[in-house]
C-alpha cells in the first residue's frame, strides 16, 4: 500500500489541472427566440455602442443594517443593531446606464411598474435628445413591454432589445449594480429610505464622476465574475465535452 500526504496529493492533482472546487447551479435559457434575442443585443453593442443604453430594477432595497466590510480598530470591527421589526416598506431603485457614455443614474420608486418604467425610458430618450435612433437593452419583466411602452417606444425612435428568460446577464447594467451594492447597502445601517437614496445618489455623483476610479473598476470586475458564472453555453459558458 503506498501512502501519500494531503498536500503531496494536492500538488498531483494540481499538475493536472484539478482543483478542488465549489458547484455552481446554473438554467439554461428555454426562450424559443433566445438566440435571435442575444444576436440583436450583440448587434447593437458592435453597431451602435454610442447609442445604447441599459435599463433595469434592483431590489427591493429595505431599511435594515446590512453587513459588509471596512477599516477598524483592530479587534474592534463595527457592529450593526439586529432588526425585527421593518415597518419602512421597500424601494425599488430604477435604473439606467448609457454604454456609450459609462454613465449610471436612476431613480428609487415604491414599486415597480410600467409607468415608472416608461419614465425611466423617458429619461434615456431625453439622454440623447439629437432624435437618433437609440436602443434599450432590458429583461422579459411584463412591466417593460406593455401595449402603452411599444408604442411610445415606436413614437420616439427606441428599439427595445429585450433578454432571454434566465439570462439576465446579457444587460449591461448587471454588472454596475454590483458596485452600487457594495457602495451603498454593504455596512450600512440608514434610519429611512430618504437618508438611504440620498447615499445612493451621491454614490452616482462621485461613480460618474470617477468612473475609471480603480475602486469601481475593481468591484465591477468582481461583478462581472460572478455573471459570468450565471452563463451557460453561450457568450463565455459552460464548456462542450469532448468527444471520446
Amino acid at each position: 500500500m503506498i501512502h501519500i500526504g494531503r498536500e503531496a496529493l494536492r500538488c498531483l492533482l494540481a499538475r493536472r489541472g484539478i482543483t478542488f472546487q465549489r458547484t455552481k447551479a446554473w438554467k439554461e435559457s428555454p426562450d424559443p427566440e433566445r438566440n435571435a434575442k442575444l444576436d440583436r443585443i450583440e448587434e447593437v453593442l458592435d453597431r451602435f455602442p454610442d447609442r445604447v443604453f441599459a435599463f433595469d430594477e434592483f431590489g427591493p432595497l429595505g431599511i435594515r443594517p446590512t453587513a459588509g466590510s471596512g477599516w477598524a480598530g483592530q479587534g474592534r470591527p463595527d457592529r450593526l443593531p439586529a432588526t425585527y421589526h421593518r415597518t419602512h416598506g421597500v424601494r425599488y431603485f430604477h435604473g439606467c446606464y448609457s454604454v456609450g457614455d459609462d454613465t449610471l443614474w436612476g431613480i428609487n420608486r415604491r414599486k415597480e411598474g410600467a409607468v415608472n418604467t416608461l419614465a425611466a425610458l423617458k429619461s434615456i430618450r431625453a439622454a440623447r435628445p439629437d432624435g437618433a435612433p437609440i436602443y434599450v437593452i432590458m429583461d422579459n419583466l411584463s412591466a417593460h413591454k406593455g401595449t402603452d411602452i411599444r408604442r411610445w417606444a415606436k413614437k420616439h425612435k427606441v428599439g427595445l432589445c429585450f433578454t432571454p428568460t434566465y439570462a439576465s446577464w446579457a444587460n449591461p447594467i448587471e454588472a454596475h449594480f454590483g458596485p452600487l451594492r457594495q457602495f451603498t447597502i454593504a455596512n450600512s445601517n440608514y434610519p429611512n429610505h430618504t437618508v438611504q437614496t440620498q447615499a445612493l445618489h451621491a454614490y452616482l455623483r462621485w461613480r460618474n464622476a470617477n468612473a475609471r476610479h480603480r475602486d469601481v473598476l475593481a468591484a465591477e470586475r468582481k461583478e462581472r465574475a460572478r455573471i459570468r458564472s450565471e452563463k451557460g453555453i453561450r457568450w463565455g459558458g459552460r464548456a462542450r465535452s469532448l468527444a471520446a
